[in-house]
């Protein structure tokens, strides 16, 4: 993907399955989103947002982190099957180079098809791309599905919240996870 194209798109082909179209999200694509995100909300602790956004929401989130970080979706055969996304990790200045990530994939979606890891290795080159020096992801446990995919993505674990999520009638912990998209110490240079 190039750094800056709103309309980029690729094919990258997944093991025993259609191909994946990944793409920059458009308001279009919000109602999707929010039907794809929806059963999340409602139906596990992945999320801790308790009410689903509203189609209106969903396209106010796209065209936001669209245009500060990134918003991948990922379609086969035309439907859309996954997004993943980046946000603002901290509001005060000193974070403005790191992000946090979220990936979601269609739960009746077929699972270890590829199609997450291609959202996250394309989320992560329009990050870099960007100047941004960190990324940091927050897991709701247990998802083991998850962090496999972001160990394999080169994420480390650096803590663990411990029942700071209130949800489904129980205590849920929060997994941190880190990875560095440029070493080094030296000065960073202002986003793009």
């Amino acid at each position: 993907m190039d750094a800056g194209g709103c309309a980029a798109r690729y094919r990258r082909p997944v093991p025993n399955t259609v191909p994946i179209t990944l793409r920059d999200a458009a308001a279009s694509d919000a109602a999707a989103c929010a039907a794809l995100y929806a059963p999340y909300v409602t139906g596990t602790a992945v999320s801790f947002e308790d009410v689903p956004p509203s189609d209106a929401e969903m396209a106010r989130r796209i065209e936001t982190y669209g245009a500060s970080h990134a918003w991948l979706v990922a379609e086969a055969d035309g439907v859309l099957v996954g997004y993943a996304y980046a946000s603002p990790y901290r509001p005060r200045p000193a974070y403005r180079w790191t992000a946090e990530t979220s990936v979601y994939l269609g739960l009746d979606a077929p699972r270890r098809t590829g199609a997450g890891r291609a959202l996250y290795a394309a989320l992560l080159e329009r990050l870099t791309a960007r100047g941004y020096r960190q990324v940091i992801t927050g897991i709701a446990l247990p998802n083991d599905a998850s962090v496999g995919l972001h160990r394999a993505l080169g994420f480390a674990e650096v803590g663990v919240e411990r029942q700071v999520g209130w949800k489904l009638g129980a205590w849920h912990d929060l997994l941190r996870m880190q990875r560095a998209l440029v070493p080094g110490t030296g000065a960073p240079d202002e986003l793009r």
